[in-house]
């Protein structure tokens, strides 16, 4: 089984690259899904949460829109934060990998892959890039999106050029999808996985 991680920065279109491995067979764990399902379904991580940002937890329910905007003001309790969501993610994932034992490659799509030092636990890594201003415009579409709420997110991640140096394959968002999906083809090929179709 080959493990690939699927990585980029916010806007570059790692979703919809994901798809398109889905549709050739490969079966794909979506980090961030998987986060936003454990905080609206544990209750013993809820509650904790609600201790490091009271204000994002009403009547024991999660409100991930104010928890975005508090967790990046305070780096000690987004590093608190963090420690109690990886370890609930890990454990889905290796479910993620037992469900799928005889499946030829995985994929993981995982936005902070480098950030976290988590690259060594792949076979390969793919790294989704767009030009900064497709990327900017894509990411600002988003609803709750405001310029300065990006400028955040961006500087907790690892500037594009940095990932794309690290990556063993770098797929190019900023064409049409056509485009897109002959990047994916190729890399499936190349991998030796095109019969996983």
């Amino acid at each position: 089984m080959i493990k690939i991680a699927l990585t980029g920065s916010i806007g570059m279109g790692k979703s919809t690259v994901a798809q398109m491995f889905a549709a050739q067979g490969i079966p794909v764990f979506d980090a961030d899904a998987e986060v936003r399902a454990i905080q609206a379904d544990d209750a013993d991580l809820i509650a904790a949460i609600g201790k490091l940002f009271p204000d994002a937890v009403r009547a024991g329910r999660l409100d991930r829109t104010v928890l975005a905007r508090l967790a990046p003001m305070s780096p000690e309790r987004l590093a608190k934060l963090e420690a109690l969501i990886h370890p609930r993610v890990r454990i889905r994932r290796d479910e993620f990998i037992a469900a799928h034992a005889t499946a030829r490659a995985l994929l993981f799509e995982i936005p902070l892959l480098f950030e976290t030092g988590g690259e060594g636990e792949f076979d390969k890594v793919i790294v989704v890039s767009a030009l900064p201003g497709i990327q900017r415009a894509r990411a600002l579409a988003r609803p709750g999106m405001t310029a300065a709420k990006l400028d955040a997110i961006l500087a907790r991640q690892m500037p594009d050029r940095d990932k794309r140096s690290r990556a063993d394959f770098v797929i190019d968002t900023d064409t049409d999808l056509s485009t897109t999906e002959r990047q994916v083809t190729d890399i499936i090929a190349c991998l030796g996985l095109a019969q996983s179709r």
